[in-house]
């Protein structure tokens, strides 16, 4: 028996229910087409901000791009001037740098020069060892003279004496009971001068016809020199704060 209370559904029903059922349940190929529209949609919209982007400057009267090229020109002028101050700049300072490096590399050397002189440091370098033992008579004070001063005329940078004392300029040397005296340090027998220079060179200046090494023979002592290429000089001196002498204001 056929129910007559619900009528059959139409072609709309049927329509709406498809809808429905599609939307709740959809099938791969719906899928992917929702994909591609929302790609579609998503390129659209990039495209119009695109336009709205590169269309800042389309509404402007020729005379406003001009205006806009020149205000560009001048600022990318000044940036360039900027540049090119800060450069000028960099490199005054680069140089006044080097210049200062300059005048301190020299101050140091000088002041290494002059400590080296005054016997205020060791020292290290070429040179060679002079060994004189007493035979048959002490040695002399006046032959120790003569060969130091032989030593400075060629080229001796730095001096001492039985390792106990630094001989500079201002040394002095006094006879004494079983030795003599450099700058009020007693020394005895056999005497070792230790000098820093041209080992050749200074060697030269002791063994010449009359020199050094030939006195100091014929008073009955016997001399060894010794060229070596390596020679420590420890001795030093504590520095003297001159009494009279003082620079010169005008040099």
């Amino acid at each position: 028996m056929t129910d007559q209370s619900k009528p059959p559904a139409g072609p709309q029903d049927t329509g709406r229910q498809r809808l429905t059922e599609a939307l709740r349940k959809p099938s791969r190929a719906q899928a992917i087409v929702g994909v591609l529209l929302a790609v579609v949609g998503f390129a659209a919209v990039t495209q119009v901000r695109a336009n709205e982007v590169d269309s800042t400057y389309a509404g402007y009267r020729e005379q406003d791009l001009i205006d806009v090229l020149n205000g560009l020109a001048g600022t990318t002028q000044r940036a360039q001037a900027e540049i090119s101050r800060l450069e000028a700049t960099r490199e005054d300072l680069q140089s006044s740098t080097d210049a200062r490096q300059a005048a301190l590399d020299q101050a140091q050397a000088r002041s290494d020069t002059l400590n080296i002189l005054a016997g205020l440091v060791p020292v290290t370098g070429p040179g060679i060892r002079i060994t004189i033992k007493e035979l048959t008579a002490p040695v002399s004070t006046d032959d120790i003279l003569d060969t130091i001063e032989e030593l400075r005329a060629a080229g001796a940078e730095a001096m001492q004496i039985n390792g106990q004392v630094r001989v500079i300029a201002q040394s002095s040397i006094q006879d004494a009971e079983g030795g003599f005296y450099v700058d009020d340090t007693l020394l005895e027998a056999p005497y070792v001068i230790d000098v820093i220079g041209d080992p050749h060179t200074l060697a030269g200046a002791l063994s010449f016809p009359d020199g050094p090494t030939q006195r100091f023979e014929e008073s009955g002592d016997e001399v060894t020199v010794d060229e070596l290429n390596s020679l420590d000089i420890e001795a030093v001196r504590q520095p003297v704060q001159p009494q009279y002498a003082q620079p010169d204001p005008s040099q």
